[in-house]
């Protein structure tokens, strides 16, 4: 306390609106027009990092790994690359692999995350051809990563911190990939049987902007298993550089090295500066709003799900007009689930239509065509689930 009972605190001087304030003879806090100055460390402040430090700090998305669209687990993984679970989390797959492996949602994490991330290999690889790679990914747009100043001389370093753990002892990769101007450099990290909180930082980058619009700027790469053409060559992780291949993920281990092995990870962020904060945590209905911006499925989780309403354009086709509740990145492209799983209410009851399709697609909406038995122009209609079967996925992915 700066002004307790301590005879040698004392304000020496105030003139011209500025003021320095003293203890023990020594200035500690001083004002002045152009602010405060503070002389030393603040004592006694004990919360002030033990908690979220405001919002939006996380530059990742679903990094507490609560989001699951399309599904809590898939099965016979590792022959192409996708998003198959885990909102914004994608597979990355090179060359034609043996490997395979599930990827789940799994209710495990250290204290303060309720789920994690679970890869658990199936089918073990232990003959690597030179493109084989695998990876853990997510895609961030250049328009949302201006704050980085990449390419300036105000560049910002920028800290990545997880939680991980497996069945043995294991290093793997963190790379950070430059897609507009393809640099990259990559850090290891290891893996042990306990959940344990890796931190990273990587340096700025005075060389190359990221591109100000909705497209693939920087690509977050955990990488767990690559051949020849990946790992060859020095590990670059001291400083940002033109991208080489064979340096990208040199000193990993193969998560295809047995069909014992696993990996979980959950509570990934990235944000500015050196120094990692404590997990941003978002509510669920953020987190689903930010993720639907890329992937939205409508209907899935009830037997019936009202579509959309629409009418008979001919004796034989619907139309009908079906809102997203995000607007997306860009266009998306729309996939169905078999037309038997959905059905049209009409004035003379519920219709199984023989085909479901959209017709054409924007941002905001979609516009969807079914076919029905004959019935009454201009009649009309509600496009419907039948079974929990039936979904539409919108997919605006990066």
């Amino acid at each position: 306390d700066l002004l307790g009972t301590n005879a040698e605190n004392m304000i020496k001087a105030v003139q011209d609106g500025a003021a320095t304030l003293y203890h023990n003879n020594v200035a500690k806090i001083a004002t002045a027009a152009t602010g405060v100055t503070i002389t030393g460390g603040i004592t006694g402040v004990t919360a002030l990092n033990g908690g979220q430090l405001g919002g939006r700090r996380n530059i990742l998305y679903n990094g507490a790994m609560n989001l699951a669209q399309r599904s809590a687990s898939v099965t016979g993984l590792g022959a192409v690359s996708g998003y198959f679970t885990l909102d914004r989390w994608q597979i990355g797959i090179g060359a034609a692999s043996a490997g395979r492996f599930t990827m789940a949602q799994v209710a495990d994490g250290p204290p303060g995350f309720a789920n994690c991330i679970q890869l658990s290999c199936t089918t073990a690889d232990t003959s690597i051809a030179a493109g084989e790679i695998l990876a853990l990914t997510q895609y961030l747009e250049g328009q949302d990563l201006q704050q980085i100043k990449k390419g300036t001389a105000s560049a910002e370093q920028l800290t990545i911190s997880f939680w991980v753990k497996g069945n043995a002892s294991a290093t793997y990769v963190f790379e950070l990939y430059d897609g507009d101007n393809t640099r990259q450099i990559s850090k290891t990290f290891a893996v042990t049987t306990s959940w344990a909180k890796i931190t990273l930082t990587y340096p700025a980058d005075t060389t190359g902007a990221f591109d100000d619009d909705n497209a693939s700027s920087l690509y977050c790469v955990f990488h767990l298993h690559a051949g020849s053409t990946y790992t060859s060559g020095t590990l670059n992780s001291t400083a940002w550089a033109a991208s080489v291949q064979a340096n990208r993920a040199a000193g990993i281990s193969s998560f295809f090295d047995a069909t014992s092995r696993t990996f979980f990870i959950t509570g990934v962020q990235m944000e500015l500066g050196a120094t990692g904060t404590e997990f941003e945590y978002r509510t669920y209905g953020d987190e689903l709003a930010l993720c639907q911006r890329y992937f939205e499925r409508i209907g899935g989780d009830t037997t019936f799900t009202y579509l959309s309403d629409g009418y008979m354009h001919t004796t034989t086709i619907g139309r009908s007009t079906m809102p997203y509740q995000i607007e997306k990145r860009t266009i998306p492209t729309g996939t169905f689930t078999a037309a038997s799983n959905f059905g049209v209410l009409k004035g003379s009851g519920n219709v199984v239509p023989s085909a479901v399709s959209a017709l054409a697609l924007n941002r905001n909406s979609a516009l969807l065509s079914w076919t029905l038995a004959a019935s009454t122009l201009g009649e009309g209609i509600n496009l419907r689930t039948a079974s929990t079967a039936a979904y539409v996925d919108i997919d605006a992915e990066l």
